[in-house]
């Protein structure tokens, strides 16, 4: 065993932009250079060295157990990485050595979680102050955003946490006891209505202490409505919606979480040209699976009994939570969106989920085809009976005869392009309609495209 593997207290190390170790502490030093490190070299220990490039790409600090080789043993160490400026601090506890022959003994915390993932829609971990540190791909449907879109934010921003019938709130409890939580009902903020029991177990450092959740999340369904869709067959979605987003979705999903792991490189570094596949492998998946959410929402659209429900919505609103849903897409490319403000209010009749579903597909057309650096419009405005609220973007425009055949199905501007599946304007023109209103599109090449979303007014 080297000395590395006896160390009891707390190690520091100090990375530069390039991932250089400047700065280290000699159990780190030593360990550096028993992988073939150098002084004042890149870092050698690459799961060590992973986790910090993680943190300075996030901009977060970054808490995570890792497991380091150290001659015939591997070490578990906790590594904590928090980037400073262009550096990176690393405090690394823990330093338990252990044969590095698989072990037929998992922790008891492992246990746990392993029992959270195997039913989990999709799984999360956090810091000590409830920060997302970590999230399954899976997660991408459910949230409405790309996992690396949500690090760092505290879960108390994306949920409302629901009290149980004791009046109590049991993740909050588990933060202040540091213990194991069940059946915390969780109400998306970006979609009301939407629930989610999240469960987890408390992870412990090296030293000792409190680290965070590590948890799962399992959509949240009312009995009655269950009852009901089984005694109903689902009529909304079907029998081949049913199926086909049985038969596609986990796989699907599968394959972009195994696609996000490797291109994460959490059990180290890879050639850049096999990080690049995986990230092609994620986003076809991805579009994979939209293809599959449009696919079901056609074929329950076009059934005959297909009613949206009809109720008071706030279009303004409506579109300020659909501009905060894509809202770092749109920095990602530059772009602001100019929103309704707050006191905005624009009352009109149909069904919340589908006129944010319409929204949601007009303005990621907006930020697809928008220069970068540019701006998007969003305009509320009452014209007699109707409500409307206009989408504008400065892209380049569509021309006269293109645009009807854009709402047909599986009709897109430019094939070649990279974009959607060609059913989304389809899909949001017929839900439109369904709910008396209508899309209407005002374009010409060279001057953008201004789409409008009409409604009755309320």
């Amino acid at each position: 065993m080297s000395d590395a593997a006896t160390v009891t207290q707390p190690v520091s190390g100090r990375l530069d932009a390039e991932g250089r170790l400047i700065e280290a502490d000699p159990p780190l030093a030593q360990l550096h250079e028993h992988a073939g490190g150098r002084p004042g070299g890149v870092l050698a220990v690459p799961q060590i060295a992973t986790l910090a490039r993680l943190a300075r790409r996030l901009g977060i600090t970054v808490a995570r157990p890792a497991i380091a080789a150290d001659g015939e043993r591997d070490l578990d160490l906790w590594v904590r990485a928090e980037p400073a400026g262009n550096e990176v601090s690393l405090e690394i506890s823990g330093w338990t050595a252990r044969s590095s022959q698989p072990s037929s003994e998992v922790p008891a915390q492992e246990r746990e979680a392993d029992f959270l993932r195997a039913g989990a829609d999709w799984t999360w971990e956090t810091d000590e102050t409830l920060a997302l540190t970590q999230l399954s791909a899976s997660a991408a449907a459910a949230l409405g955003r790309a996992p690396g879109e949500l690090i760092g934010r505290r879960m108390v921003h994306l949920f409302r946490f629901r009290e149980a019938a004791d009046g109590a709130i049991p993740i909050l409890i588990a933060l202040a006891e540091h213990s194991r939580f069940d059946g915390q009902l969780a109400e998306l903020i970006a979609a009301p209505g939407i629930q989610y029991l999240l469960s987890g177990v408390p992870l412990i450092d090296g030293m000792g202490r409190f680290a965070g959740f590590r948890g799962s999340a399992v959509l949240a369904r009312d009995a009655a409505q269950d009852e009901l869709e089984e005694l109903t067959e689902r009529p909304e979605r079907g029998a081949f919606g049913e199926r086909l987003d049985q038969a596609l979705r986990t796989p699907l999903n599968h394959i972009v979480a195994a696609a996000e792991l490797l291109r994460a490189q959490n059990e180290g570094p890879l050639r850049r040209e096999y990080t690049a596949y995986a990230t092609d492998i994620a986003s076809a998946g991805r579009h994979l699976l939209a293809m599959v959410d449009d696919l079901v929402d056609l074929q329950a659209i076009e059934r005959d009994d297909f009613t949206p429900e009809i109720e008071r919505v706030d279009l303004a609103d409506i579109a300020r939570r659909a501009a905060g849903l894509l809202s770092v897409r749109a920095a990602e490319r530059q772009i602001r969106i100019d929103k309704p403000t707050d006191a905005d209010a624009l009352p009109a009749l149909g069904e919340f989920r589908r006129v944010l579903q319409i929204m949601m597909n007009l303005l990621v057309n907006a930020i697809r085809y928008s220069p970068e650096g540019s701006m998007i419009w969003i305009r509320p405005e009452r014209v007699g009976e109707m409500a409307s609220i206009t989408i504008a973007d400065l892209g380049k425009g569509i021309a006269l005869e293109d645009q009807d055949r854009i709402f047909d199905k599986f009709e897109r501007v430019d094939p070649s392009e990279a974009g959607g599946t060609g059913l989304g304007l389809y899909i949001a023109r017929r839900l439109a309609r369904a709910m008396g209103g209508d899309i209407l599109l005002d374009s010409a090449p060279g001057q953008g495209a201004r789409f409008t979303l009409t409604l009755p007014a309320a």
